[in-house]
């Protein structure tokens, strides 16, 4: 029963942290914090891959919708979701025995830093890249996807020692 409260509850949260908080902030023009794919990141391992699908399209078209922008969100979100199982699956050994919720303290730190790493660097070069849609200025938008995804790293790894201990 906890488990049906807290994805909605975290959507919720997460969504209203995203359009109140994290999109005013724009040091530079370089970081640009995301703490939305913390949603995804979380979803327990077991879950259908459709279903990851369908909530990562869910999500990002609601941070879209509040962001005034024409499924950039929604297109990055899909693609985390997509890559999120295979790279569970490279990076999960299969002897040992994996917690259901792939929070920091049931996985521990190198696993879950592999996996948010992995899965968050791939939603921000996305993003940033279908955001100017050009290669143009193409090592300007890799500093920004790259400053931007370890400023969303430490942010996630913050909120995984303040708010998410279980």
């Amino acid at each position: 029963m906890r488990t049906w409260i807290r994805y909605p509850v975290m959507f919720v949260v997460l969504v209203l942290l995203q359009v109140l908080l994290f999109n005013q902030i724009h040091l530079g023009g370089f970081l640009n914090p995301f703490m939305y794919v913390l949603f995804i990141l979380l979803l327990p391992l077991s879950m259908p891959r459709y279903a990851v699908l369908l909530l990562s399209f869910f999500l990002g078209m609601t941070i879209d919708w509040f962001s005034n922008s024409p499924g950039l969100h929604a297109s990055a979100s899909v693609l985390m979701g997509f890559l999120r199982s295979p790279v569970i699956s490279l990076i999960t050994q299969k002897e040992s025995e994996q917690s259901d919720y792939p929070g920091l303290q049931q996985t521990g730190w190198r696993w879950f830093l592999t996996y948010a790493v992995f899965l968050v660097v791939i939603h921000h070069l996305f993003l940033f890249f279908i955001e100017v849609f050009s290669f143009e200025n193409f090592f300007r938008t890799l500093l920004r996807s790259l400053a931007s995804s370890v400023f969303t790293l430490v942010m996630i790894f913050l909120s995984q020692f303040i708010i998410f201990r279980e």
